[in-house]
């Protein structure tokens, strides 16, 4: 009996439910994992070490990573059946449909980083990998002025300063742009600048800059357009706007967790935002997809008349 009680007494917490319907899914670690659910990485840490006492996850490891699945083992398939069908009528709460969909996107990472290629097994590629892969491209460009707008955490200011003569990197929380300027430091990156303001008022002159780079950042401005004058404005003549956005969603948990104003944009939208700013040879295409996520990155450039 005390066993049963402790079993249905872990059983009784929602995260560790969730966290047991994503690992019956897919195969995840840790950092994954905490992506996913949303939740603290020490509080990821001691749910799996308590289900995997219960034996309801299993440990392996792999490459150097640690990687935990759900299901039962022997004297647990009654329970785990119970479980299952849980996992099955609860396929259309909002909350569940939020954790596939965030599920759906790591898988999407791991893919992009070109871990593995060829048969399901996976056939080891030392060396390759989409950074490498951006790197090689830059190495191509000229070495433009560029403003990062909406930079964040500061990985693409960091990777774009590699080709650029100078980066200007841009965000409304001074918190970030420190956590930004101390990776760029960690990275030994100098040519990078920071400035605290809004994507819709730029702290910078007219005609400044030779690219305006938007990546991921259009979905957070109260009024997209006005984002896209402020481009417009600061870019030189012949200059050019690059943006990476989400294409159109119906992910409306994003709002709330991510501090998303806008549920992405439709390819046609977008480029008529784009040319109503003022830019010419407007382009779209697809950036990146997941056949079956919620999710696709939709790129669109212009370049502002000489």
């Amino acid at each position: 009996m005390k066993a049963a009680t402790g079993l249905y007494r872990l059983l009784g917490d929602e995260a560790r439910l969730r966290m047991l319907r994503v690992l019956s899914l897919e195969r995840l670690n840790v950092t994954e994992l905490t992506a996913v659910l949303g939740l603290a990485q020490s509080g990821v840490s001691r749910h799996l070490g308590l289900l995997r006492k219960a034996g309801l996850v299993q440990e392996s490891r792999e490459g150097g990573f640690v990687y935990y699945t759900a299901g039962p083992t022997p004297g647990l398939t009654d329970v785990w059946s119970l479980l299952e069908r849980h996992f099955a009528d609860a396929a259309d709460d909002a909350a569940v449909r939020a954790d596939e969909a965030r599920l759906r996107e790591i898988l999407r990472a791991r893919k992009e980083r070109f871990e593995t290629h060829g048969t399901d097994a996976g056939q080891l590629v030392p060396g390759r990998s989409w950074a490498a892969w951006g790197r090689a491209i830059g190495m191509l460009l000229p070495p433009w002025k560029v403003a990062d707008v909406g930079c964040g955490e500061g990985y693409l200011t960091v990777e774009t300063a590699r080709w650029a003569s100078h980066v200007v990197a841009i965000d409304r929380s001074p918190e970030v742009l420190a956590r930004a300027r101390a990776l760029a430091a960690r990275r030994g990156v100098t040519n990078v600048s920071w400035e605290v303001g809004e994507i819709e008022r730029l702290p910078l002159a007219d005609a400044s800059v030779d690219v305006v780079l938007l990546s991921q950042a259009l979905h957070h401005a109260e009024t997209p357009a006005r984002a896209l004058a402020e481009a417009h404005r600061v870019v030189t003549p012949g200059g050019r706007i690059l943006i990476l956005d989400l294409r159109a969603h119906d992910q409306a948990w994003v709002r709330d967790r991510l501090n998303d104003r806008w549920l992405g944009f439709d390819d046609r939208a977008l480029a008529g935002l784009v040319a109503a700013a003022g830019f010419t040879d407007v382009r779209t295409a697809t950036g990146a997809s997941l056949a079956d996520g919620p999710f696709a990155v939709v790129l669109a450039t212009g370049k502002k008349p000489s």
